[in-house]
């Protein structure tokens, strides 16, 4: 009878796990092996000239890790003609496409990310 009982449990623990709630649903999702995985940063999305923030902030800092994009500039949180710039040299400089010409986004994100700390 304990032989029963133990094959009940583990279909039990089968099937809840099976229905267990999806990954869009508020957990995590985990890298495929080979896959490059960033963590998501607080505060970011597409950053223009005019915005502000944590994200600028974040930004400023990465921007001032690559030689001769940033150098000297303010981290102030604001983006404003000097950030718009910088991201603009780094765009070219690293073949950036995708991305409005001096704005953040998604692919200029990625590149800097790969490239900073």
């Amino acid at each position: 009878m304990s032989g029963l009982f133990l094959a009940s449990s583990l279909l039990t623990n089968e099937h809840s796990a099976r229905t267990a709630p999806p990954a869009s649903l508020g957990q995590p999702e985990r890298p495929l092996p080979g896959d490059t995985w960033l963590p998501e940063i607080p505060g970011t999305g597409v950053l223009r000239e005019g915005d502000s923030g944590h994200g600028v902030y974040e930004l400023q800092v990465r921007l001032l890790q690559i030689p001769q994009i940033y150098d000297g500039g303010a981290i102030d949180g604001r983006f404003g003609t000097e950030v718009r710039q910088a991201v603009t040299r780094f765009q070219e400089r690293f073949g950036v496409r995708g991305d409005e010409s001096g704005v953040y986004g998604d692919n200029t994100r990625y590149a800097l990310m790969l490239r900073t700390k």
